[in-house]
């Protein structure tokens, strides 16, 4: 049976947080047992079950590494500390799943210092309770406040830094003076700003944490490779696209997109200099991409290397809905003059309906309507037409 103690967390758990966090004493106390419990009749599984959250599979793994809990008493302190810091029931049941050796740690001693220490940098309680809830055992360990009070500069400010951890909380358990900081140091000799960096970590995974020597080996190839110079806007760009992949894989990319896209060596590097996100495609994407674009649409492949951020767009959600509204535009005679496509498929969603789409309310009633369902996937009848090819 579950203590007193236990139910009065689960309800404290499932009740929505305060916008202030308890003192530490009040959170402690909500968890005291009633009466004394009795060691003999604790038992972890039911304990995680029932109070955490957690599901029964997870419950039979996660009791394999607290089973020498005899005493309720000091994960009930966790988990009141946890609920006073804001964190959701479903978060806490995360949050011990992935560390359940949490519910070991001494909340005065190693919690509560912790949270004193964030807040100390600036955070708010709802920051630190999202910090917490990425940090996984990171909440145990004693860099995470000196690995934070780096960070902070570095992205700027905490809306940045949770940006970056929500994509790669790995960061939190990086190495920080063997990994990160040489890292940093690098990035910025290549001419990148803090405001790059913070954009390079927010991709996962991040190039912070992966060897100095690999960047610099895919700086070598964004230079050699890609031809894409340290100081231009795509250098950032390039690196995050072949941080990760072998010389060979990249050498097996640029000839996919060579022979996808009946491209010259010339034009590829055009194309991989302006766009280097195509080496991060896959062949299917990239093949279907280049039947729609060179043989539906019938745009020639000089001029696709010259506008290769197209080939990165949606073709199902972006590509094909305003292809299928300009072409009906153009067969009922409703445009002065025929656009051009790189720039059809480049506006913004509200500059390519305020141009194609609601110029024409009165004249074509359905036209919304039917582009707001080829944008779902669907091909309207007064989209199914003999299309004539481009000459561009």
């Amino acid at each position: 049976m579950l203590s007193l103690s236990s139910r009065v967390l689960a309800h404290l758990l499932s009740s929505p947080a305060t916008s202030t966090i308890s003192p530490l004493g009040r959170l402690i106390s909500a968890a005291a047992p009633a009466v004394p419990p009795n060691p003999s009749s604790f038992a972890v599984e039911e304990y995680l079950v029932a109070t955490c959250g957690l599901t029964q599979a997870q419950a039979v793994k996660a009791s394999a590494k607290i089973s020498h809990l005899k005493s309720p008493a000091k994960p009930d302190a966790v988990l009141a500390f946890l609920a006073g810091l804001g964190l959701s029931a479903a978060d806490v049941a995360s949050l011990v799943a992935r560390d359940p050796q949490l519910l070991c740690a001494k909340v005065e001693k190693t919690l509560a210092p912790k949270v004193a220490g964030l807040t100390g940098l600036g955070l708010s309680r709802p920051e630190i309770a999202r910090i917490a809830f990425l940090a996984g055992d990171g909440l145990r360990r004693r860099n995470i406040v000196s690995k934070l009070h780096y960070y902070l500069p570095l992205f700027g400010s905490s809306e940045n830094l949770l940006r970056v951890l929500n994509k790669d909380s790995y960061l939190l358990s990086s190495d920080l003076e063997r990994l990160v900081k040489p890292n940093v140091a690098y990035l910025r000799e290549c001419g990148l700003g803090a405001c790059d960096i913070a954009k390079l970590s927010a991709h996962k995974p991040s190039p912070l944490n992966i060897s100095t020597e690999r960047i610099r080996t895919a700086v070598a190839w964004v230079e050699g490779l890609l031809g894409v110079p340290r100081g231009s806007p795509m250098f950032r760009h390039a690196l995050q696209a072949v941080a990760f992949f072998s010389e060979d894989k990249i050498t097996a990319k640029v000839e996919l997109l060579r022979k996808t896209f009946t491209w010259t060596d010339a034009e590829v590097g055009i194309a991989l200099s302006k766009a280097p996100k195509l080496l991060t495609r896959s062949e299917e994407s990239l093949q279907h991409r280049s039947e729609f674009l060179i043989s539906e649409v019938g745009l020639q492949p000089a001029y696709i290397a010259q506008q290769p951020a197209i080939v990165c767009y949606s073709l199902e959600g972006r590509l094909r809905p305003r292809y299928y509204a300009v072409e009906f535009l153009k067969e009922n005679g409703l445009l002065k003059r025929n656009p051009s496509y790189g720039t059809v498929f480049k506006d913004t969603e509200k500059a390519f309906r305020d141009k194609f789409i609601c110029p024409h309310k009165e004249a074509v009633p359905h036209l919304a309507e039917d582009y707001d369902a080829a944008c779902k996937g669907e091909l309207p009848t007064n989209f199914r037409f003999t299309r004539a090819k481009n000459v561009l």
